[in-house]
């Protein structure tokens, strides 16, 4: 149970820069996850009970008694491994070397292994301090076990039960007891008091989602952008299980990239970290404001490619195409390809296409510039006036079949969302040719917008009805 006066914050974020850093570093399957959702209060990292769930570094922000640092979620580290278990083990290693502190989580009904002694030493060589944790301690009775790992001569252990809370509270309190001190600001002194912190910039960087099909090149993609190897990327289909953000500062604002899982169908998605690692991609569809769909150009728009750009689409946020692998590809088939784009994603026709290879960096300098129209665009607000004159001129132009818009007004942004106001209802075919209007004449084209029709009863005067 927690003590009073202690506080967790319940709503994990993604990693702040200038917080310190907790490493959580291990063997697989000693519950590095685990421990991690509890930490930051929240199921945010994948979990499941065969080894090899968590493959890339994942970047969290915890806090606890008043003090926030950002806590690493890495795979688990094995000695000699080549191919996957070679990139994860690096990600594990990157992770240490970037820490202020180190959890090395063991498992104490298992007791110490040969790759515990391992990752016992590659704690050791790097110098960063050091809190040995004794994880699935149940209850008492499992003490006398968890005291074994101290024969690795990093301390005594602290004694958790991720999955059940046991010890959580306690080894949070020494965590922050033994993260570095945040510098004294100007304002610090005596009379400043506890209230005179500087307040954390709350602003969100806007969210940058590249989702699409298992093995298209997300993960190249997102290193690329991010300009660091943060995700495991291999020939493997599935390699990436749950999503991974990075917050990079470009020439358009802090953006944050999101990096999912690859969506397939769901008669192919079993149980588990398969199924967890598709909720969380939809998720993060769900909170972008920008989706970047990527396509294999080798192997063109595919039904799923249809049904995961209509998810997009429903969820209302831009959408910027990217074709990637296009260097693999003869002019025929290049042809070919942006014929086949036009005619299965003939819904997103406001979307930008882009062709680019992930893997050598071609046409990717031209993607934040499509990131930037589209969060402007996605964000728009239009002056009243102006689209209520529009409206008049398309009318002109074109008259509703027995209806008339009376006024229009945009009541919502992300994305923007305009309601027309007539005596009548309007055929889809009159909204579509509205929304064209005004998509090409405020300059909308990168994002969704959303008409929406509500018919406004028209009273007639007192006067008139007596007569």
């Amino acid at each position: 149970a927690r003590r009073p006066g202690r506080t967790m914050r319940r709503a994990a974020r993604p990693a702040e820069p200038g917080l310190p850093v907790v490493a959580v570093v291990g063997r697989p399957n000693v519950g590095k996850s685990s421990l991690v959702n509890r930490m930051v209060g929240s199921r945010v990292a994948v979990v499941e009970e065969h080894p090899g769930v968590t493959r890339d570094r994942k970047c969290l922000v915890a806090e606890w008694n008043g003090r926030a640092f950002t806590l690493v979620d890495t795979g688990g580290w094995l000695a000699g491994g080549d191919g996957l278990v070679a990139q994860v083990s690096a990600q594990a290693e990157r992770a240490l070397a970037e820490a202020d502190m180190v959890l090395l989580v063991l498992d104490a009904t298992v007791g110490i292994t040969v790759e515990d002694e391992a990752v016992a030493a590659l704690v050791r060589k790097s110098s960063t301090p050091c809190l040995v944790v004794a994880n699935k301690v149940d209850s008492a009775s499992r003490e006398s076990d968890a005291w074994e790992l101290a024969g690795l001569g990093l301390g005594d252990p602290m004694m958790v039960s991720a999955l059940h809370g046991r010890g959580a509270g306690d080894l949070l309190d020494e965590v922050v007891r033994r993260l570095p001190r945040p510098p004294a600001g100007p304002a610090a002194g005596p009379a400043a008091g506890p209230a005179a912190e500087p307040e954390r910039d709350l602003t969100e960087p806007p969210a940058i989602a590249i989702v699409g099909r298992p093995n298209v090149g997300k993960s190249t993609l997102f290193n690329r952008l991010v300009g660091d190897e943060r995700s495991v990327t291999h020939d493997l289909p599935g390699t990436t299980r749950d999503a991974v953000d990075t917050v990079v500062a470009t020439e358009a604002g802090a953006l944050r990239f999101i990096d999912t899982a690859g969506l397939r169908r769901k008669s192919r998605i079993g149980q588990g970290a398969e199924y967890y690692s598709l909720v969380r991609a939809l998720q993060a569809i769900d909170r972008a404001d920008v989706s970047l769909l990527v396509i294999d150009a080798t192997q063109g728009v595919t039904h799923q490619d249809q049904r995961l750009a209509e998810r997009i689409d429903a969820a209302g946020s831009p959408v910027v195409i990217v074709l990637n692998k296009w260097e693999c590809l003869e002019a025929g088939a290049r042809s070919a390809l942006s014929a086949d784009v036009e005619d299965r994603l003939g819904f997103l026709a406001y979307a930008p296409v882009l062709r680019i290879s992930a893997l050598t960096g071609l046409g990717v300098h031209r993607l934040l510039p499509a990131v930037s129209s589209s969060i402007d665009a996605y964000r728009r607000r239009v002056p009243t006036a102006a689209l209520n004159t529009l409206i008049a001129q398309a009318q002109r132009a074109q008259a509703a079949p027995g209806s008339r818009v009376l006024y229009a007004v945009q009541g919502a942004t992300d994305p923007p969302t305009i309601t027309l106001f007539t005596d009548h209802g309007l055929e889809p075919t009159y909204v579509r040719y509205l929304e064209r209007r005004i998509r090409e004449h405020f300059g909308l084209g990168p994002t969704a917008l959303k008409l929406r029709v509500r018919r406004k009863v028209v009273r007639s005067r007192p006067s008139e009805r007596s007569r």
